[in-house]
């Protein structure tokens, strides 16, 4: 690593100093991964274009008597090398799909690494919030039971449904962050995107709810999932959801019924 960081530039001393780096993060000051607002907007084509904003943020090194270096090709030269991308989760407090973090993270890594060295690394999402009873999940299987468990579960959703407003609000974000992890990484099939809509739009009571408690939610909504069969990410089952999700994307609310 020292040799190949010596050849793209760097003097001997500062090669073998950041071969050593192994703790990367945003510059001094900031937070986040640089992939929120690339997700949010839309704006990106190619999942390359995620796994440089990730690159790009992370550059940064910290340790011993380094705070903050930017070390953008010690941190490409360490991912190449990455086979397998993990998550240590200490409570039960949220899940992967109600924080950006987990997306903009651990996806982020997962895009950076796969675009680097052309493989998908595995991916595990650990539960360790019993310390005397460590449960070890890949990453698809913690999506799956996510999405079963909490997205999709009609108790949940009546719960969230109590809170107006914010309810319709979570609905919203959870499809957004399955939305990113399918954007990031190889853990989100269309089975989810297919149960999540089940659950929600697909349902009249909950589609109304929506519509009348935070309109822009269900315009959000539909053109995510828009999105999401525009990239190949979904297959709707139904022949007609296409065209349903156009008219609730534009606020026809003849499309709601």
């Amino acid at each position: 690593e020292a040799t190949r960081l010596q050849a793209s530039g760097l003097d001997p001393a500062a090669a073998q100093r950041q071969a050593s780096f192994r703790v990367f993060g945003s510059k001094p000051g900031a937070y986040g991964a640089g992939l929120q607002a690339l997700i949010d907007s839309g704006a990106w084509e190619e999942p390359a274009k995620l796994a440089e904003a990730f690159l790009s943020w992370s550059s940064y090194a910290y340790g011993q008597r380094v705070q903050g270096e930017a070390a953008g090709e010690a941190l490409r030269g360490q991912l190449r090398e990455v086979e397998a991308v993990i998550h240590n989760q200490d409570n039960r407090e949220h899940d992967i799909l109600d924080s950006d973090d987990y997306y903009q993270f651990e996806g982020g890594a997962f895009a950076a690494i796969r675009h680097l060295s052309g493989q998908s690394p595995a991916a595990y999402h650990n539960d360790h919030s019993e310390p005397e009873r460590l449960r070890i999940r890949s990453l698809s299987e913690e999506m799956g039971r996510i999405v079963r468990g909490r997205a999709t579960n009609p108790k949940w959703i009546e719960g969230v449904m109590r809170h107006g407003y914010k309810g319709a609000f979570e609905m919203a974000a959870t499809l957004d962050y399955l939305f990113a992890f399918a954007a990031t990484t190889d853990a989100v099939s269309p089975d989810h995107f297919q149960a999540l809509y089940d659950a929600t739009l697909a349902q009249d009571q909950v589609r109304d709810f929506i519509a009348q408690h935070n309109p822009e939610a269900l315009k959000d909504m539909a053109a995510r999932y828009l999105e999401a069969i525009r990239r190949g990410y979904w297959t709707p089952r139904s022949n007609t959801a296409g065209a349903a999700l156009a008219g609730w994307s534009s606020g026809e609310e003849q499309a709601w019924h």
